[in-house]
């Protein structure tokens, strides 16, 4: 992991867990904009620290009464 940045640092002391716990859940469950605003960050800070943090976003369509699941490896 690379080094975390002052205002990462800062973020991760106010929400008392790290980063890389906390932002694929809140990406998932709110999404880019709202994660960013939740946190006091950009929407190009978020991602620039997701990117740093090698934590892949990806956007899937799904056609009506198709569904999806995600499985996270132990």
């Amino acid at each position: 992991m690379r080094r975390k940045t002052k205002k990462m640092i800062a973020v991760e002391k106010v929400h008392q867990q790290p980063l890389e716990d906390m932002l694929p859940k809140l990406v998932t469950d709110y999404g880019l904009s709202a994660t960013a605003d939740s946190l006091g960050v950009s929407k190009a800070t978020l991602g620039y620290w997701l990117l740093k943090l090698g934590i892949n976003v990806q956007r899937v369509a799904l056609a009506p009464g198709d569904s999806l699941e995600i499985k996270r490896a132990s």
